[in-house]
């Protein structure tokens, strides 16, 4: 997929995670910000707690243990926009939240550097599963799943094919946790 059609799913993404906003917002008020982003599952926006900005939380990215790398040097844009995620490349390399992040291609690196927050796995990459029971673990940016136009990692093929079963509920209750798990870590700073 070339530069000008990542700018486009780009683009698409951010309208439809307004349009759907502005729609939860009228249902329950604003207060209950909710970026549902064209799937059935309800999932907190950038805006919220569940993509800290670097520095906003006391929990961090899920990094490489070896090299610091943001989901082990995969490319995060070619979730969304190959049929598996590309390794990326120390040579298209971008700091963000706390972590540098590698991509395959400059045009990618480029779509990230412009929403971080529509790219960026849930839960700075933690186990979608494990938050949605109430504790962290690493995701694996193997194990992972693209719903409702949000990245999720998985510590297991096991935790992500219960995180499918389960549908809303687990997704609602994962962003609950969320809240509490930052919440947590912010006050024991």
């Amino acid at each position: 997929m070339g530069q000008i059609g990542k700018q486009i799913l780009t683009i698409v993404l951010l309208l439809v995670a307004g349009a759907c906003v502005c729609a939860h917002a009228q249902e329950t008020g604003p207060a209950d910000k909710v970026a549902n982003l064209a799937g059935p599952a309800s999932a907190v926006g950038a805006g919220d707690v569940a993509l800290p900005a670097a520095g906003a939380s006391a929990i961090g990215f899920v990094v490489d243990p070896l090299t610091g790398v943001a989901l082990n040097g995969f490319d995060v844009v070619s979730y969304f926009t190959e049929a598996t995620p590309l390794p990326g490349k120390p040579d298209f390399e971008y700091d963000w939240s706390g972590a540098p992040w590698y991509f395959a291609t400059k045009a990618n690196r480029d779509v990230f550097i412009e929403h971080p927050e529509v790219y960026a796995p849930q839960f700075a990459g933690h186990g979608a599963m494990a938050v949605a029971r109430g504790f962290l673990s690493d995701g694996n940016p193997r194990v992972y799943l693209v719903f409702g136009n949000r990245l999720y990692l998985f510590y297991s093929a096991g935790n992500r094919d219960a995180f499918v079963l389960s549908g809303n509920e687990i997704v609602d209750r994962a962003h609950a946790q969320w809240r509490d798990l930052v919440t947590a870590a912010n006050a024991g700073r």
